[in-house]
């Protein structure tokens, strides 16, 4: 596991007898697609440089939580590094990662994973199977249906689809998806067969973010996959796949709150940020951003 720098600069560890609320992990590699290497590998470290800034003033007042983010309290979330991967051993990646969601599990804390491409969600999902039944949130352009590509049925284009057939995964809403993405008709049936829930980005638009919340059950287990596209490429356009018309920064974290106070947020990762695209850092600021209104939704349900 490498260590430093951590996100916000948290600790590794909190004191002797406290158990932390919430854990961050990263992943740069997931499955991937034969001769094709992610373009998000570095984007945990590209996410936690650019949270440094915001590190010294967690004590300060957040207007997007309504409070500082621990709430006045002490600090409850920790850092533990990344998960050892590499573009070559996509079972290994999903047995560790899935491996380090379990752990973190076991500690009745939240683990939020900082991918990596969409591959890694597969094994992270995975991991919470003995902490079922799920409903999963995912916030992408993309409905990511896919049962295979190249022959590989674990790669970032078939994450909800891999997700669909856990049995601990008890339903799915789909949010921002716009334009032309990477559904062909059959995946678009293959989803509405199983029961997802798909929400265009317009009716998050033109209805609010209650258009996806309403379909989450009251009390429920919620895992949110946060894919970067899933935003507008206005404020969000260090990606592999821009496209018009996502989400803004205020939709979504509006989504992320919403979760907490409609359901109970147990799981959250943030993919497919592409630091080589960016723009002045925009898009790791706001990634950084996203992650720390998780850990304030995580911090303040019960």
């Amino acid at each position: 596991m490498t260590l430093s720098p951590t996100f916000l600069g948290l600790p590794g560890r909190l004191a002797e007898g406290r158990l932390p609320r919430a854990v961050i992990f990263g992943a740069g590699h997931g499955t991937a697609y034969p001769g094709r290497d992610s373009l998000s590998t570095a984007a945990a470290v590209a996410v936690r440089a650019a949270s440094q800034g915001d590190g010294p003033l967690i004590e300060h007042w957040d207007f997007d939580l309504g409070g500082p983010l621990f709430g006045g309290g002490p600090v409850s979330c920790v850092d533990i590094g990344d998960v050892a991967t590499s573009a070559e051993d996509g079972a290994g990646n999903r047995a560790r990662i899935s491996a380090k969601t379990r752990e973190v599990l076991a500690t009745m804390a939240v683990p939020i994973l900082l991918g990596g491409d969409d591959s890694v969600v597969i094994p992270f999902l995975a991991g919470f199977v003995d902490h079922g039944p799920i409903w999963v949130l995912q916030i992408d352009a993309h409905i990511d249906w896919r049962d295979e590509l190249m022959g590989e049925r674990h790669g970032y284009s078939s994450p909800m689809r891999r997700a669909s057939e856990m049995g601990h995964v008890e339903g799915i809403v789909q949010v921002g998806m716009r334009g032309v993405g990477s559904a062909r008709p059959e995946e678009i049936e293959a989803a509405l067969r199983y029961g997802s829930h798909l929400v265009t980005a317009r009716e998050i638009h033109g209805q609010g973010v209650e258009a996806a919340l309403r379909h989450i059950p009251g009390g429920a287990k919620v895992v949110i996959t946060l894919d970067c596209d899933g935003l507008d490429p206005g404020i969000m356009p260090g990606v592999a796949a821009p496209s018009p018309g996502g989400l803004s920064y205020t939709e979504t974290i509006d989504l992320i709150a919403g979760i907490g106070r409609r359901a109970n947020l147990v799981g959250f990762d943030l993919v497919e940020l592409c630091p080589g695209a960016d723009v002045g850092n925009l898009s790791a600021l706001t990634a950084a951003r996203l992650v720390v209104n998780a850990i304030g939704v995580v911090v303040r349900q019960g």
